[in-house]
Parts: structure tokens; sequence; C-alpha cells
């Protein structure tokens, strides 16, 4: 008897997984698509208030010093 219950709780524990394994790639598939239009409407705000598509703002500028002027 024992036997035929370990192989129902086997039977059982696959076919969760199984229905896990497709849950979980639901979820990155949503995942991917929300990830997808955020990036879209971030570029689209970056747009519409005067940023520059495709470049990144520099956060700090270095100014390139002489040790002597050049005559």
């Amino acid at each position: 008897m024992g036997a035929v219950f370990s192989c129902i709780r086997d039977l059982f524990r696959s076919i969760g997984a199984c229905i896990m394994g497709v849950v979980n790639a639901i979820a990155s598939g949503i995942k991917v698509v929300i990830n997808g239009i955020v990036s879209v409407l971030g570029v689209l705000v970056s747009c519409l208030t005067c940023g520059y598509v495709g470049r990144r703002r520099r956060t700090g500028t270095r100014m390139k010093h002489r040790s002597r002027p050049v005559y």
C-alpha cells in the first residue's frame, strides 16, 4: 500500500512542478513586456521634456587645465 501512495504523491508533485514552471514562464513574459513599456515611456518623457534621445546626461564635466599658458 505504501508504494501506491508514494507513486501517487510523486505524480502530484511532478504535476505541481510542471504547473509552477508554466506559471513562472508566463510571469517572466509579462515582466519583459512591462519593462519594455516602461522603457518606451521613459524615452517619450525624455523627448517631451527636451531631453536628447539616445544620449545620457553627464553628471560631472571635468575641465582640462594646462600647467602653463600657451603663447
